[in-house]
Formats: C-alpha cells, structure tokens, sequence
C-alpha cells in the first residue's frame, strides 16, 4: 500500500491509506491494476498466489514521562509500566514523573468503563482504551496512529472513537472529537479524506470522501444518545448544531437528484471510484437516519422531517440498487461483495434485514484470509494479508446480531495477533506477524465497540 504521506499523481490508496508496502494504479481502460511495489514480496503477486511481507514499523506507542508520545520500533528495548501506556523509564530520577502519569491512566480509566473486566477481553480493551487516550489530543484531533503517515484525523475513524469513548463514558472527551470535526468542516459539509490534527486543512490533495458526512452524524448521534437526560442532549445538539447542519445539508443533496442515489466518491477503500459504492451510500443512510434523532432532540421537528424523508428515499433508491446481492457497485455480482455490508446492519441501522445478513455473512467466507482474518472485501488481492478494522468491524456486526460464537472467534483472533506491547496493528501477514502501524485506532475503537455489544447489546436506539 503507498504511504500515508505524499504520492505519486498515479497512485492511489487502498483501504484507509495506511501503509508502505506499494501503489494501486488505474489502467487507462479502467478499473484496477494492482500493483505491489516496495517493501519485500514473497512470491509470485498474482491473484490467490502473493504473499506480500511487510515490517511492523511500530509495537505501541508509550507516553514518556513528560507526556510525550514515543512510538516503540521493533527492536526497542524498553518496558511499559504494567497495565499502563507509560514508558518506564531507565533513569531512577524519571520513575516517579512514570509513576504519576501511570496513576493518571489508571484514574481515566477508572472514570469509566472498561468492557471485558476481568474476562479474556479485558486486558485487550483495557490497552484499546488507553491507545485512544494516547493518540487522543487535548483539542479533540483522534489520529489515526502515531507513525508519521497515518498522523492525521480521518473523520472516519474519529467517529468510531467517538462513539467508543462516549459508550465508556469518557463523554467530554467524545464531544471533543466531534468539535474538531466541526471546526475543520468547510460550509459545503463534505469532509476531505484526512485533515491535519492542528486543524489547518487536508496535508494533501486526497479529495473529499462523501461517506464522512454520515460518519459524523451517526458518531453525533450516538454521543448524545449517551447522555443521561433530553435537557443535556437537547444543549449538546445546540453545541454541535453545525456539524449537524452542514453534514445534514450536504447528505441531502447528494441524494437530490431522481434516483436518490449519492453520487460516485471514494470510501473507505480510498481509491478512486467511477461508481456509486455501498462504502459510501450506507453511511449516509446511516447518517440521515441519525440526523433524524439528533433534529428530535434538538427540538427541531422540521430537521427532523427533512432527515427522515431523505432516509426513506435512500433506502428504497439503496434497495433498487444493491438488492438483493449487495456487493460493492449497484447490480455487482457475489464475488465483490466487500465490508461495507456491516454499515447495513446494527450498530449502525434499526434492524436486520435478512437478506442483508445473509449477503454479510457470505462476504465474511468470500473476504477471510488464511491466516484467519478478514481482507475489506471480496476482490481484494490475495496477498496473504488481513486487515485488523474490517477484521474488528465484523466482530463488531456479529456481536450487535447476537452470534456470540463468530464475536469470540474474531476477537479471539485480534487479541492473539496483537503485538508484543498489546497494541493492535492494522495488517497480520500471511504467517500471522502483526504488520504496519500499532496502534490503530479504528480498530482499537471497534474492539472496544464489541465487547462492549457482547457484554450488555448495542443498538441505534
């Protein structure tokens, strides 16, 4: 995957941009030519037979005592205060700065909730937890990780975290990423692929990626979901009313045109798209049906007719399009059915729909890597490699649907292919070597998400 960074104008990105290892170039007749460049390929990149190898470029990432974050490199000899993101220090005179910070952790994380506990995920979430809170700044900009490219916002991403904190019950802090995402907002509503953590802007010309705006409403609708009384969900709507605005406007008219369908854009695959995806148009349904609630607490009744009437009219254009197979493009066959399925389904919709579940499942079995993991989608090349946020997402789904058996068993594989120092990185090669960055949030945030589910249930309302 090309870096994070700065690119070739030929290149583009697979799934979150995160990575080192090549580029994916559009053949001029269209589609995708897959490409592998750099880093080390072990064998053969052809379709079922590459097996590309990757370096884990960090084990976690650990705050020194002064608070600073220091990623940990292979090789690192260093050691982490037990349970705690802090980096123990080898100079006597810095052990009680270490020890201090270590008694903050634990204090943040006794202000809320750790799911898991004493159980097999409780170590797991515990470091999940403290992984957002490391890369969590005070002005509310979640990176994505802490390795120079993946140090940006992706709004995608900051509303996973969101809702992960807001669920544990670290609400300011929630409602602090979502601020940044207001303050970085244009007028227009639609959010670029990343923004700066300092908030001044896209670090490149990336381009915008529709699915953020639905993102941002559901995240905004879930935190405000958390809090305990109308009144004080009725002021935090107040205080995000913006967000709420721009990205309601901007979800309705890309659905304004007769066929109610959003227009083409990329997604969480981030590559160029010259189709409408279910990556971006799930969201946004998603998004409008958050809207709709965010509108009703707000006391805005006409908001709230305006998101529920555009809902209905996407899910009906969402149905005529992808139903019943629901692969990637609209009327796509089986074989490209991708991760994007989960967004049709809780957390992040009212209900199951059967069809639905069934197509996800399918995609499950046709994304599973030999290693045990899942790839983003089903016409993903066959490099060996598993991604640890679709992988996480999945675990997520099956939780909210009540399959504690195939919850466990992703979980179960998360927590055995994390790194030496318990962070959880974004690729598993082929031999079950954790790969990339560690941590990364996105997947940190649907771990937490589902244990959380499989503990007490989470749901939309």
């Amino acid at each position: 995957m090309p870096t994070r960074g700065d690119r070739p104008p030929d290149a583009v990105h697979p799934p979150g941009g995160r990575g080192a290892e090549g580029t994916v170039t559009r053949r001029a007749a269209g589609g995708l030519a897959l490409a592998v460049v750099g880093a080390a390929v072990a064998g053969a990149v052809g379709y079922g037979r590459a097996r590309l190898s990757l370096p884990l470029l960090s084990r976690a990432v650990l705050l020194d005592p002064d608070g600073s974050p220091r990623p940990v490199a292979p090789g690192d000899d260093v050691e982490a205060v037990p349970g705690t993101r802090v980096l123990w220090p080898r100079d006597p005179a810095r052990r009680p700065a270490a020890r201090r910070l270590a008694a903050r952790q634990r204090e943040w994380l006794a202000a809320g909730r750790v799911p898991g506990g004493s159980g097999p995920y409780g170590p797991m979430v515990r470091l999940a937890l403290l992984d957002l809170h490391v890369l969590l700044s005070d002005t509310g900009a979640s990176v994505a990780g802490w390795d120079p490219y993946w140090r940006y916002v992706w709004p995608r991403d900051s509303a996973f975290v969101a809702v992960a904190l807001a669920r544990t019950g670290h609400l300011e802090q929630a409602r602090a990423v979502l601020a940044f995402l207001q303050r970085v907002q244009p007028e227009d509503g639609l959010f670029q692929a990343r923004y700066r953590p300092d908030a001044s802007g896209p670090p490149d010309g990336r381009g915008i990626q529709l699915d953020g705006v639905g993102w941002a409403l559901w995240a905004t609708a879930e935190v405000l979901g958390q809090l305990p009384s109308a009144s004080e969900r009725e002021e935090a709507a107040a205080g995000l009313r913006e967000l709420t605005r721009r990205s309601t406007d901007a979800a309705l008219r890309a659905i304004a045109s007769p066929s109610a369908l959003p227009p083409a854009s990329s997604d969480y695959w981030e590559v160029p798209e010259e189709e409408l995806t279910l990556g971006t148009a799930a969201p946004l349904l998603a998004g409008l049906r958050s809207s709709e609630r965010i509108h009703t607490w707000a006391r805005d009744a006409r908001g709230a007719a305006g998101a529920r009437h555009g809902a209905g009219r996407l899910d009906a254009a969402l149905r005529d399009a992808f139903a019943p197979v629901y692969a990637r493009h609209p009327h796509g066959p089986a074989r490209t059915r991708d991760a994007a399925l989960s967004f049709l389904l809780p957390p992040f919709a009212p209900a199951a729909d059967p069809r639905v579940v069934a197509a996800w499942r399918d995609s499950a079995v046709r994304m599973r890597r030999p290693n045990g993991g899942l790839a983003p989608g089903a016409g993903w090349p066959r490099d060996g490699i598993a991604w640890t946020p679709q992988t996480s997402l999945y675990a997520l789904t099956a939780a909210c649907l009540g399959d504690r058996g195939a919850a466990a068993g992703w979980l179960g594989w998360l927590d055995r292919h994390r790194t030496d120092l318990g962070a959880l990185p974004e690729k598993v090669l082929h031999d079950g070597e954790p790969a990339s960055t560690a941590p990364l949030t996105w997947t940190a945030a649907c771990v937490v998400l589902a244990v959380l589910a499989l503990e007490d249930g989470l749901s939309t309302r």
